[in-house]
């Protein structure tokens, strides 16, 4: 199964034709990602930047859309992989293609700003899913991990990136925190537990496989709450889109070849 993360219609074709098996889904990672160090600012054909819709908008609609088979493999996980740099993250919700002129944008801002974006989308879907759905979203960090992630820039900034010190994990190592958020069984009781007290963000763990604080940012509810209704505007997901999921309703999708089924408990 194809999936392309810079065509939102592309991620609606894969959740439509999943959703189709009538299956369940115990665990979903939304593992991919870019970092396009040093390069200018690029948008999708969707017309978002990149770093936005790569790291945060096509994974919150590939997230949403799987609602109705992640529900069926209750108990069941969404794990997002996030970055140390959500700390230097800023969020505008009406600005996230950052053109508005407010900010000079570089690919640090883009890169932080998506990761921010992204705890603050799950922070809200973590708190809008009813106990008894049985499905529980956080945050992992994997460390800072030496991968491929600038494969597709210029030689002279790959060589340079490869010759960082500061680089503590190989790809193997950084997969442990996101394997341990998947897997360990102690996991659904601790999101209980933040739940049951209002905590304003999702469950993150660090790279040490440990819980850890995101940034304070992050626990800006408000914004919060800004970056969610945008992102399912711009998304072309109904404001309503869980509450009407878990009361088995048809949603409809503008990037779905067919509407999002319902939910059966």
């Amino acid at each position: 199964m194809e999936l392309d993360l810079l065509s939102l219609e592309s991620v609606g074709k894969f959740a439509s034709t999943w959703n189709a098996r009538q299956g369940p889904l115990h665990v979903l990672i939304n593992n991919a990602g870019i970092f396009s160090i040093g390069e200018p600012q690029a948008f999708s054909k969707d017309g978002f930047e990149e770093h936005m819709q790569v790291n945060h908008l096509a994974p919150a609609l590939l997230t949403l859309l799987l609602l109705p088979s992640l529900i069926r493999g209750s108990p069941s996980r969404v794990l997002n992989v996030n970055s140390n740099m959500h700390h230097l993250g800023f969020v505008d919700s009406n600005d996230l293609n950052v053109t508005s002129g407010k900010r000079k944008y570089n690919s640090v801002i883009g890169y932080s700003g998506s990761k921010l974006a992204q705890i603050m989308f799950s922070s809200v879907l973590q708190r809008k899913l009813p106990s008894e759905a049985g499905l529980n979203v956080m945050c992992v960090s994997p460390g800072v991990v030496m991968t491929n992630v600038a494969r597709d820039l210029p030689r002279i900034v790959q060589t340079g990136y490869h010759l960082v010190p500061y680089f503590l994990f190989n790809a193997q190592e950084g997969a442990r925190s996101t394997l341990f958020a998947a897997t360990d069984p102690d996991i659904p009781e601790y999101c209980s537990v933040l739940k049951a007290d209002d905590w304003p963000v999702c469950p993150y763990f660090s790279g040490d496989c440990r819980p850890t604080n995101a940034a304070a940012e992050a626990h800006n509810v408000g914004t919060a709450m800004k970056v969610w209704d945008k992102t399912l505007e711009l998304i072309g997901l109904p404001s309503n889109t869980v509450e009407r999921l878990i009361e088995g309703e048809v949603v409809p999708c503008k990037y779905c070849h067919q509407n999002t089924t319902e939910v059966e408990y």
